[in-house]
């Protein structure tokens, strides 16, 4: 069962893995992190992500304009591009990593614990990518919802309400710590080798014939 359901295991943690950093890297560059709705023109939708802003019509027209200044930007904006970048740059690093400790991939296989290695840096890089993603979603989340119960805001302002890209920012931490998890539960399976069932068959045989033997009268 170890040998069938552990490069199963291992296939589907790179694959979940793959699929949250793909999910990062869109978040990172989705303009979706805040959504503004005018109640005074309806036809428009503000949004704002970590690049630019842009205005939505509802004719189906689209403008950005990217930020000026990085250093212009709010805190948690700040904060998000860098944590991204780190988020995207482990996973990439973690993708590799555990891509080669696979046991399906031929190359090193005489090298089980080296590969063993590589499968638990992967798993831990893709830990530490997950919650480096999850961060600053949580924290344009937080800072997004004191603003808009903010009680010295007049309510004649608009308030910034949630984006699209923060909840694809939270499945992608999610995919990206599963991902991990499930690689580094196999590295404490137990893996049955072809060689040690190969030879294992043919002592078995001998025992029997040798019981064979001394039973005959």
């Amino acid at each position: 069962m170890a040998l069938v359901y552990r490069p199963v295991m291992q296939l589907s943690g790179i694959l979940v893995s793959l699929l949250g950093w793909v999910l990062s890297c869109l978040t990172t560059y989705l303009p979706q992190w805040k959504n503004l709705n005018l109640e005074l023109n309806e036809l428009e939708i503000w949004t704002m992500g970590l690049w630019q802003a842009c205005v939505v019509q509802e004719e189906g027209g689209m403008q950005c304009k990217d930020f000026d200044s990085f250093l212009a930007l709010p805190p948690e904006l700040r904060i998000s591009r860098i944590l991204m970048f780190f988020s995207n740059g482990l996973g990439f690093l973690g993708l590799l990593l555990s891509g080669f400790g696979l046991d399906c991939l031929k190359i090193g296989e005489r090298q089980q614990e080296q590969k063993k290695r590589l499968l638990l840096f992967g798993g831990l890089l893709f830990w530490i990518s997950g919650i480096t993603a999850i961060v600053p979603v949580s924290w344009v989340a937080h800072s997004t919802v004191q603003e808009f119960w903010d009680e010295n805001i007049p309510d004649i302002v608009p308030r910034w309400d949630f984006g699209e890209a923060l909840f694809v920012g939270w499945l992608a931490g999610f995919c990206l710590i599963l991902g991990g998890s499930l690689l580094n539960c196999t590295i404490c399976s137990t893996e049955v080798h072809p060689s040690s069932v190969h030879y294992a068959v043919p002592e078995q045989q001998d025992q029997c014939q040798h019981v064979e033997t001394e039973t005959r009268p």
